[in-house]
């Protein structure tokens, strides 16, 4: 018997059901036991019914549609809810390494062209003043940019991150940060470095606060000097290095995972990316961006082609599979582009 056909016969008998039910207790209310028994007859029918339409769906080679869980964000200016509230685009441009000047001002304002809203910088990469130029001129409120920059390692500790964070702003040329993050786990110094910043966040000089490139145990030190808890943690991530244990971990605390070195610096051409590109007329990059959104990972893959910014952001017209993203995470072998949070000597 076709599906069409249970699924008719057990409409009728729903109806038949609630039918009897509502002539056998005309002017009252069914015994509980009974409503008990008949919502959960019904529920479990339904659920099975809409299981059954879902699988029914065919693409449009005639294959079996994938039941899917919605991705995180929908496109390039939606956001994620971090554990305070605030409001964070899932998808945002790196800056890492672009030239101060010219370069970023350029890559930044392309960027906001095309619709991103999230610009992550960092003390470090000597390139704030040239982002905050660019955001000014880019015409946009200031409270519709999501701005990320990072104390580096030789400003930790409690004062010198205070007074780093003015540097900061001063070089952007901002009022507030949306996001300061500690860079890296400076040993005896990460600690008291979150303090600061627990310190700026109490005084509402900056929306949110988290960390970068923290272990497990890092996190667990910072969490026994205070009740607020990371934002996020941006380390490196990707199909060589998928971070499994560290995002479980961070979902108990109600962390996002932010991937740094998203793209495994332009080492895309695996063949099992190749061949998802080809089937989806994507690149290899897109690939592994989408990849990150359906994994629930904030991603902030960098370039300073304006063709590449828009293709970056051209990720939202299509959907891996379960397997295909099973398949994705069989890749992981937990190689570093970069160091390790335990082994730095910078």
């Amino acid at each position: 018997m076709s599906s069409k056909s249970w699924a008719s016969i057990g409409e009728k008998a729903c109806s038949v059901f609630s039918g009897w039910r509502s002539t056998k207790y005309t002017g009252g209310k069914a015994p509980l036991g009974f409503e008990r028994t008949h919502g959960r007859w019904h529920g479990r029918w339904h659920d099975w019914r809409t299981s059954d339409s879902a699988d029914e769906k065919r693409t449009k080679n005639g294959r079996k549609k994938d039941k899917e869980k919605v991705a995180m964000i929908q496109n390039l200016q939606d956001a994620v809810v971090l554990n305070n509230g605030v409001k964070m685009p899932g998808l945002g441009l790196g800056v890492f390494r672009v030239e101060e000047g010219s370069q970023v001002k350029d890559t930044v304002r392309w960027a906001l062209d095309v619709g991103y809203r999230h610009i992550d910088t960092a003390a470090v990469y000597g390139n704030e003043a040239g982002v905050g130029e660019a955001v000014a001129a880019s015409g946009i409120p200031r409270e519709h940019i999501f701005i990320t920059s990072k104390v580096w390692n030789g400003d930790q500790g409690y004062d010198s991150t205070l007074k780093a964070y003015d540097a900061s702003l001063e070089r952007l040329g901002l009022d507030y940060l949306d996001l300061y993050l500690i860079h890296w786990p400076v040993k005896d110094k990460y600690v008291d470095t979150w303090k600061a910043l627990l310190s700026l966040y109490g005084d509402k000089k900056v929306r949110a606060i988290g960390v970068s490139n923290f272990h497990i145990h890092h996190i667990e030190d910072i969490l026994a000097v205070g009740s607020v808890v990371p934002v996020v943690d941006q380390v490196e991530c990707h199909p060589r290095l998928v971070q499994k244990e560290l995002k479980s971990y961070l979902k108990t605390r109600g962390i996002w995972l932010e991937a740094w070195s998203p793209l495994m610096k332009g080492n895309v051409d695996m063949p099992l990316l190749v061949a998802l590109g080809k089937k989806y007329a994507k690149t290899p990059a897109q690939v592994v961006i989408r990849w990150h959104i359906q994994r629930d990972v904030i991603v902030i893959p960098k370039s300073v082609h304006k063709e590449r910014i828009v293709e970056n952001a051209g990720v939202f017209d299509f959907s891996l599979t379960e397997e295909e993203l099973d398949a994705i995470d069989g890749l992981n072998e937990n190689h570093r582009y970069g160091s390790d949070p335990d082994n730095f000597n910078f």
